[in-house]
């Protein structure tokens, strides 16, 4: 690893203003020692494969015997592997029929943009923390011709009420289902129904953003296909849980199925070949599906060890939020400066060989930083001590790079 990737405060002051890099070079270089970091740190609560390299991605597929007969002819614009994969995820959620699609974006895109035909109403109802508001670049009206409604921009998923509230009407209510900006938040069962129940009211069909519903099936107490039986259609991912290559479908009736297949040839998401990600999927469902409760449950171990650990360290504040995970995913939160934080973590990883903290972390606000902690395979071998024991391993070198900071 190159020992400079990542100038400290007290280099920088050493170095003519024309020699500093910018701090878009400089968070750069951050990321690529965080991720090398994560790479060769002996234990981690996640390793996403992702990170890997091209050799271990292309060795998933070593597997792919195990869940499809590789003597089938191969997909030619669907069909063979697609069609198969699209037939398990309307199983898996009780759905009559279900669409691949190469992006979630195209798939959440084209859903609505078929229910704003049959309702009639372009207006879709959505947290202004939801991924087509945040992360799309308003796809949605730029691209769909939608309207997006904001229902709230509280931190927390929308309430029976507002939806009854609203002023206007809309003809389609979207829920992201967990709500990863807000910190992977699920509701109560009984206020997910009752919300469903105030968009019908308002004759309003409901679709869910589900591209993490995997794994909600802990907290609400319920299988898979009845929590997809709230709403109209559902959208999954195939990578964010499941560690695929990426892809995502689309699940609803058999009629919107078939018009999603026209928007997506129209949209150029009718791909010549998709066997590698649609083999992937298959694979991430065969083994990643069945593991995502018992991920959810340790998270909460760990996320009650994390808290333990900084009271223990004296740290002035720190935040697991919610204090028990919705699922396998959660945010933390802790009174420093991200760059401050972003180097603690990854000196601990470098000098200890162990990383408890793999994602960037961003500005929660003024001298505060916030991260996403996420618990699979590797995080299952880790106990409540070994959290404990490395939350003062990184709380020691957290104070010390506050220190650099300071005296800069």
């Amino acid at each position: 690893m190159d020992d400079t990737a990542e100038q400290g405060p007290e280099q920088d002051d050493r170095t003519d203003d024309a020699e500093r890099p910018s701090d878009e070079e400089r968070r750069k270089r951050l990321r690529d020692r965080r991720v090398g970091a994560c790479r060769s740190a002996e234990r981690v609560l996640s390793r996403p494969g992702f990170l890997g390299t091209l050799r271990e991605r292309i060795a998933l597929l070593d597997r792919a015997a195990e869940v499809y007969d590789l003597d089938e002819a191969s997909d030619m614009y669907g069909g063979g592997v697609v069609a198969a994969l699209e037939e398990k995820v309307a199983g898996l959620l009780g759905k009559e029929a279900a669409v691949f699609f190469p992006t979630g974006t195209m798939a959440q895109q084209v859903a609505l943009r078929c229910w704003a035909a049959r309702t009639g109403n372009p207006a879709v109802a959505l947290h202004a923390l939801s991924h087509p508001e945040v992360h799309e670049r308003h796809a949605l009206s730029q691209v769909g011709g939608l309207r997006p409604v904001r229902v709230t921009g509280e931190p927390r998923l929308p309430t029976a009420a507002e939806v009854r509230g609203l002023d206007e009407p809309f003809g389609a209510l979207m829920l992201e289902l967990p709500l990863r900006d807000a910190g992977f938040l699920l509701p109560a069962w009984e206020e997910l129904t009752e919300v469903v129940e105030a968009a019908r009211e308002r004759e309003a069909v409901v679709h869910f953003d589900g591209a993490r519903l995997w794994e909600s099936t802990v907290h609400f107490g319920r299988p898979l296909t009845e929590i997809a039986d709230l709403a109209d259609s559902v959208y999954v991912s195939f990578y964010k849980s499941l560690g695929g290559y990426g892809g995502a479908a689309l699940a609803g009736p058999a009629e919107l199925a078939e018009e999603a297949r026209a928007w997506r040839h129209r949209y150029g998401g009718a791909v010549f070949q998709q066997f590698p990600t649609a083999l992937s999927a298959l694979i991430g469902l065969a083994e990643e599906l069945p593991q995502l409760p018992e991920y959810v449950r340790h998270a909460r171990v760990v996320a009650a060890a994390l808290r333990e650990g900084f009271a223990a360290a004296g740290l002035p504040w720190a935040r697991v939020h919610p204090e028990v995970p919705h699922t396998h995913e959660f945010q933390l939160w802790l009174p420093y400066e991200p760059d401050v934080v972003a180097r603690a973590a990854i000196r601990t990883a470098e000098e200890t060989g162990t990383m408890l903290f793999a994602d960037a972390w961003e500005p929660g606000g003024p001298g505060l930083a916030r991260t996403e902690v996420s618990v699979r395979a590797a995080g299952l071998e880790w106990t409540a001590d070994d959290v404990r024991a490395a939350v003062a391993e990184f709380t020691d070198r957290l104070v010390e790079e506050a220190g650099r900071a300071g005296g800069a």
